[in-house]
């Protein structure tokens, strides 16, 4: 073999063993110091920029925020062969046992909007007999100690977050759910088929009466960005 179809054999065989991850995220404030650290430049919401050395390939997709520009910007670049995929944002918490934040990974995610009104009651989608499902469910089978370790959690997606204490106590009993976003289910919904994907996200304010001085997104943010670089140091050096 000539010593120029080695290398390039060498390289085609370097590419399919480098681990290719995609980071989702709604907004770039939620990964802005990953950005940072990763010296990535985003010109854009959708537009997908890579980190890419001898070991590793980083994308981040930024989608806007909601579940209908989550599903329709990770379809339009599915194009791409991602070892894993992993969703990272902030959440609200149900669940007052979990700290403001406290960065969880949320492995089932449900569509809680997703049913009927009859009268004053709500008939949720299982319970409408129709095909489909509204719950939707992570799926991870890279080794790693960084995702092992958080606190496992579900959720539920909203198009309008929570505020009301009428309808969150109503929500409470209706779904049961520890932390709620805008896009979850959704991410989670359009990784089908893809061998390794989770939602990690960090507690920036409990779920009640909106009241924003109570909020600690700052610190939600930093958390969940040092949390994520640790997972991916992890996967980089594993695979």
């Amino acid at each position: 073999m000539c010593l120029r179809a080695f290398v390039a054999k060498n390289i085609r065989n370097l590419a399919l063993q480098m681990p290719h991850i995609l980071i989702v995220a709604a907004t770039p404030f939620e990964v802005q110091p990953l950005l940072e650290k990763y010296s990535i430049i985003l010109t854009g919401d959708g537009l997908v920029e890579s980190y890419v050395s001898d070991t590793r390939q980083l994308s981040v997709l930024i989608t806007g925020v909601g579940m209908v520009n989550t599903a329709y910007q990770i379809g339009r670049n599915s194009h791409t062969i991602y070892d894993a995929i992993i969703n990272v944002g902030i959440c609200g918490a149900f669940d007052t046992h979990l700290k403001l934040g406290q960065v969880v990974n949320v492995t089932k995610d449900e569509l809680s909007e997703m049913g009927a009104e009859d009268g004053d009651e709500f008939i949720k989608y299982k319970d409408l007999e129709l095909s489909g499902t509204s719950v939707y469910e992570s799926k991870w089978i890279m080794r790693s100690k960084e995702i092992a370790e958080l606190k496992t959690v579900k959720g539920i997606t909203v198009n309008k977050v929570h505020g009301n204490e009428e309808n969150i106590e109503r929500i409470k009993k209706l779904f049961s759910p520890d932390v709620e976003s805008m896009e979850g289910a959704a991410f989670l919904a359009a990784c089908k088929g893809v061998s390794n994907y989770t939602q990690i996200r960090a507690v920036s304010n409990y779920v009640e009466k909106r009241d924003k001085s109570k909020w600690e997104i700052k610190l939600a943010v930093s958390n969940l960005n040092t949390k994520v670089l640790n997972i991916l140091t992890e996967l980089f050096e594993t695979y």
